[in-house]
């Protein structure tokens, strides 16, 4: 199986973790401050929080934020359900905004629209959730220009987006979004194994995110309401988690961060090559993503093309060892959100998800890989043609 994407280790990392199980400190230790801090490096954000998950860091940040019962979150309809799991877990309510049909991106018109109806409704929008589906930002500083209006806070769900820049800002520097939520899943553009971060800008906003990360507990005497105590001395805040990053998921992704910059180079070069390929396919309705320019780079987390006959497409490839998938279906559409609310289907969201599908492209693959793959979509689709 080729499969659309998957962890690039090599013996760099694994040293790197092997010398952490070596050390004093498998978790609390060195390595968590040092990933973090490289992360703002590379970001050119001013705070980074290190946690197990980008669903932790979602459930944190809006913990953070003060959000809860009696709130709307407002969520990008097409994304993996933990976008919007994250304010049920909260106990907020969850709506859900329509995308761009090709891109799968939420626009100012949709978010605007979705804004509006929300406020004739009377509920309380406190947080829009807009994700960077398949590494490509969204238009941020004009759904910024949205928060000023209404008053939300704006998280950018940059699961798939580490290394992405648009207009002269890299994606998680934090010049529009309150918060910016990476994930480090062994599928994403670097991999800590699991493991998330969240970047923000905020002083005391990372102070309640580092507080609530490990229990609600605070351990440094400059924040503590009783300081006259000996240096054993902590306490519980706040009710918290156990989101901790531990050493040895540090360690990893401190070695992937030294390869960021060569696994974009070769996921944006294996992108630009794969229309050359598939150009003899057009004819038969196939619709490339949006190429890179100068002022938008993607990080290629995926590779989604708008393809006929997708289900049968589907099958065929995979029953040929090509391991394409379907991102994603409409989080509304999930069982346990239709079982809260009718949610009514949204037509970009809809058609984007009957349509697309993610071709293989991770920095272990060829162009070789990405001819084969085109030769099997049009042997599909000419097969497809004649049937009908």
């Amino acid at each position: 199986m080729i499969p659309y994407s998957t962890q690039c280790i090599d013996e760099d990392d694994i040293e790197a973790v092997a010398d952490v199980l070596r050390s004093p400190f498998l978790t609390a230790g060195p390595m968590v401050p040092r990933f973090e801090e490289a992360l703002c490096e590379v970001t050119g954000a001013p705070y980074a929080v290190a946690v197990s998950s980008a669903t932790a860091g979602l459930h944190l940040t809006l913990q953070a934020l003060g959000i809860g019962e009696g709130d709307t979150v407002l969520v990008s309809a097409i994304s993996f359900a933990s976008s919007a799991n994250c304010a049920r877990m909260v106990g907020a309510a969850v709506d859900f905004v329509d995308v761009d049909p090709l891109s799968g991106l939420i626009t100012p018109e949709t978010l605007a629209a979705k804004l509006k109806a929300c406020q004739a409704a009377g509920q309380r929008v406190r947080a829009v959730i807009a994700v960077d589906l398949a590494g490509r930002m969204t238009c941020l500083e004009k759904l910024a220009a949205l928060r000023e209006e209404y008053g939300f806070y704006l998280i950018e769900d940059a699961a798939h987006a580490l290394g992405a820049c648009r207009r002269g800002h890299n994606c998680g520097d934090g010049a529009c979004a309150d918060a910016t939520v990476f994930s480090f899943h062994p599928v994403k553009i670097i991999t800590t194994a699991e493991g998330g971060a969240v970047m923000v800008r905020d002083k005391e906003l990372h102070r309640r995110l580092t507080l609530l990360r490990s229990h609600g507990i605070e351990h440094d005497r400059a924040y503590l309401e009783n300081q006259n105590r000996p240096a054993y001395y902590y306490e519980m805040q706040t009710l918290g988690f156990n989101y901790r990053m531990s050493d040895v998921h540090a360690a990893l992704g401190l070695a992937q961060l030294d390869k960021l910059e060569s696994f974009l180079s070769k996921r944006r070069s294996l992108a630009k090559a794969y229309p050359a390929y598939l150009k003899e396919i057009l004819p038969l309705g196939l619709t490339l993503p949006e190429a890179d320019s100068e002022d938008n780079l993607s990080s290629w987390h995926l590779y989604q093309v708008g393809i006929p006959e997708r289900d049968r497409v589907y099958r065929f490839l995979r029953d040929r060892g090509i391991g394409v998938q379907v991102h994603y279906l409409p989080i509304y559409r999930h069982p346990y959100y239709q079982s809260l609310k009718a949610y009514p289907p949204l037509e970009g969201a809809e058609h984007f998800f009957e349509h697309t599908l993610s071709l293989p492209l991770h920095p272990q693959l060829n162009t070789v890989t990405l001819s084969y793959v085109s030769s099997l979509i049009n042997e599909a689709l000419e097969k497809a043609e004649e049937d009908a």
